[in-house]
């Protein structure tokens, strides 16, 4: 399962238009890394170290006889990094283009979102995607607002969130706060995008993986801004 990219998207149109709040360019890149920080978490990918072949680039994983095969959305990132090992920045640029539209299809799949023409323009169709079921959206955003204002330890796909829109930019497309709000909220956002939540709470190999991963990611989308 795609948690942390699917859960973003879910938060992202949980508003008044249906449809995702944030700028394209930045909605792509943060999903992109999504995806990444996904699979990183399934311990199918993983930052090259100093010393290694492919230092400084993300590379696939052999995990021949999984329990799970990939998720759909995720096939397309992880089949790019079996290709070649790549700089972050360069996968998430890769995968920007496609990821949004491909997370929609599944979720609406799914029948968590529904697919609503608002616009009927030949060559500029315009589309909302209201939720049909705010349980999950719902229970993302309180484990978002617990991690942030409550300093409760995030969960792996909280923390994920937390570290594309912290990298991004890209909170103020969720919360609306005053001055002394968003002081509080970056620190902590910060803190949270640094790894400080694997200390947080207990983690395994899957946890500290994705939190490696998040760091390279997190510096690439800095540099991309």
């Amino acid at each position: 399962m795609t948690q942390i990219a699917e859960d973003l998207l879910l938060l992202l149109l949980d508003n008044a238009s249906a449809q995702p709040a944030l700028d394209s360019p930045r909605r792509d890149r943060a999903l992109a890394a999504a995806v990444l920080l996904d699979l990183a978490h399934q311990c199918r990918i993983h930052p090259a170290v100093s010393g290694e072949p492919a230092a400084g680039r993300l590379v696939a994983l052999d995990v021949a006889g999984a329990a799970e095969p990939p998720h759909p959305v995720a096939v397309p990132a992880l089949r790019l990094l079996q290709t070649r090992p790549l700089r972050p920045a360069t996968a998430i640029k890769k995968l920007g283009r496609h990821t949004e539209g491909r997370l929609l299809q599944h979720l609406e799949q799914r029948g968590q979102i529904r697919r609503v023409m608002f616009s009927p323009k030949l060559f500029h169709r315009s589309y909302r995607f209201p939720l049909t079921d705010r349980d999950r959206v719902g229970s993302a955003r309180a484990a978002l607002l617990n991690a942030l204002f409550d300093c409760r330890p995030p969960t792996a796909s909280t923390a994920g969130i937390v570290t594309v829109l912290h990298a991004v930019d890209g909170l103020g497309a969720l919360l609306s706060l005053n001055d002394r709000g968003w002081r509080w909220v970056h620190a902590r956002a910060g803190e949270i995008a640094s790894g400080s939540w694997v200390d947080e709470s207990p983690t395994g190999l899957p946890e500290v993986n994705l939190a490696v991963t998040a760091s390279a990611v997190r510096q690439a989308l800095a540099q991309m801004a």
